[in-house]
C-alpha cells in the first residue's frame, strides 16, 4: 500500500509536492475541477456551500488536453512524487451525460476522448462520482476534538436545483428560471449504464481505471434527486452493470461508514477481497447521516488500523489518501490538518506491514 496525498487544482504548485513529499507521500491524487473559482471557499479549505452550490463550472469547450496532463505529471515526477490519479469531471463537460440532456451524446465523445488523453499521459486511474446534484448539504462547524473546523450534516438537503446547476456546480449561469425536474432513481441507473457502455471499453483500450465514488453525502435523495450508490451493497450493483477491470472504485471509508446500512469493516473486506478498489478515500466520521460528523482520524467511528490490516490481507496495493481532515488552529489549517492525517496513515501502514499473519 501506498501513501498519497490529495490536491485541488489551485495546490498544483511545487511548495504542495514539496509539501507530499515531507509528509512521505509517494503518490498524488489531482483534481482539475476548479471548486474555488467564483465560490466563498477559501482556497486550501474544503468546498462546501449553501443551496448556491459551489461557484461556476469551467469552459464547456476545452477538455483537458494530453499537453497539459503531461505538463502536470513532468512537474509532478519532477517533485519525486507519481501521478496516480484525477478526481472528477466538470461538471461543464457531462451535465447533459448526468441530465440526459441534448448535447449528451457529445459530451460523451468528448469524454472518450478525455480519457485517451488520460491514458496516454501515463495516468493510471480516474475517479468520478455519478450524481446530478453532487456533494451537496454539508456544513462547517467546531464539530472535531478541541473545536477544529470539520464538515459534517445537520439535517437533509432536498431543496430542488435551480436550472442551470449540475453536480453542485453552476454550468449556465443564463439559464431560464426554474428547476431541475427529478429523475427517477431507475432513470438514474439506465443513465450510468449509457456512460459505462460508451467510456469503460475506452477506458481498457487506453489503461485508465474507472473509479466511481459513492455518494456524498449517501442519502437516498439529496436536492430532490436520486442517488446512486448510498448504501454499501449498491456499489455491486454498479460494478455488475459493466464487469471488467477497468470498473472500478474511488473507495471512500468515511462516506461508506457515514451510510445507514452495513459494517464498514465487512464493506472494506468485501470489495477489496474482489479486487476493486482503485484507490482508497482514508478519514473518520462520527454517525450517521445525515447528523454525521468528520472528525480527526483517529478520534471517529472507524478503527483505521482495522481497516488498513483488512486491506493489507486482501492484497490491496494501491494508494491511500486523507480526502478531508479537520483544518487545525495554526497559521496553516490545511496543512496541519493533513500533515496530522497523513503522520498517523503512515504510521498504521508501517505497523501492519510489519506485523505476519494478519
Amino acid at each position: 500500500m501506498k501513501l498519497g496525498l490529495g490536491l485541488y487544482r489551485h495546490q498544483l504548485n511545487a511548495e504542495h509536492y514539496r509539501f507530499a513529499k515531507q509528509c512521505g507521500c509517494t503518490h498524488l491524487v489531482i483534481h482539475l475541477v476548479d471548486y474555488f473559482r467564483s465560490s466563498r471557499n477559501l482556497p486550501g479549505d474544503q468546498p462546501c456551500g449553501d443551496d448556491s452550490g459551489w461557484g461556476l463550472a469551467g469552459n464547456p469547450n476545452h477538455i483537458w488536453s494530453y499537453e497539459e496532463l503531461v505538463a502536470i505529471k513532468r512537474d509532478i515526477n519532477a517533485a519525486g512524487l507519481e501521478l496516480e490519479a484525477i478526481e472528477n469531471f466538470d461538471p461543464a463537460h457531462w451535465h447533459d451525460v448526468l441530465l440526459d440532456g441534448l448535447k449528451k451524446a457529445q459530451q460523451l465523445e468528448n469524454l472518450k476522448q478525455l480519457i485517451r488523453n488520460v491514458g496516454r499521459a501515463g495516468i493510471p486511474i480516474f475517479g468520478y462520482n455519478f450524481s446530478i446534484a453532487g456533494v451537496a448539504g454539508r456544513v462547517k462547524g467546531p464539530f472535531a476534538r478541541g473545536e477544529a473546523e470539520a464538515v459534517g450534516m445537520t439535517g437533509p438537503c432536498d431543496k430542488p436545483l435551480p436550472n442551470g446547476m449540475v453536480w453542485n456546480m453552476v454550468y449556465d449561469s443564463d439559464a431560464p428560471i426554474g428547476i431541475v425536474p427529478s429523475a427517477t432513481r431507475e432513470q438514474l441507473w439506465t443513465r450510468l449504464k449509457d456512460f459505462l457502455d460508451a467510456i469503460i471499453p475506452v477506458a481498457e483500450e487506453a489503461g485508465v481505471t474507472m473509479a466511481a465514488h459513492p455518494d456524498d453525502p449517501p442519502l437516498p435523495t439529496v436536492r430532490a434527486q436520486p442517488r446512486l450508490v448510498y448504501q454499501p451493497h449498491l456499489y455491486q450493483k454498479l460494478i455488475d452493470l459493466k464487469p471488467s477491470p477497468h470498473n472500478a472504485l474511488e473507495f471512500c471509508v468515511g462516506t461508506l461508514a457515514e451510510m445507514t446500512d452495513g459494517d464498514i469493516y465487512d464493506v472494506v473486506d468485501n470489495y477489496s477481497r474482489q479486487g476493486k478498489l482503485g484507490y482508497v478515500h482514508l478519514r473518520n466520521v462520527r454517525d450517521k447521516v445525515p447528523h454525521y460528523k468528520e472528525t480527526f482520524i483517529d478520534d471517529g467511528d472507524v478503527d483505521i488500523l482495522r481497516v488498513l490490516r483488512i486491506l493489507k490481507r486482501n492484497r490491496f496495493q494501491g494508494v491511500i489518501i486523507p480526502d478531508h481532515a479537520p483544518q487545525m488552529s495554526c497559521a496553516a489549517p490545511w496543512h496541519a490538518g493533513m500533515a496530522f492525517a497523513l503522520g498517523y496513515i503512515r504510521a498504521g501502514l508501517q505497523i501492519v506491514n510489519g506485523e505476519r499473519g494478519i
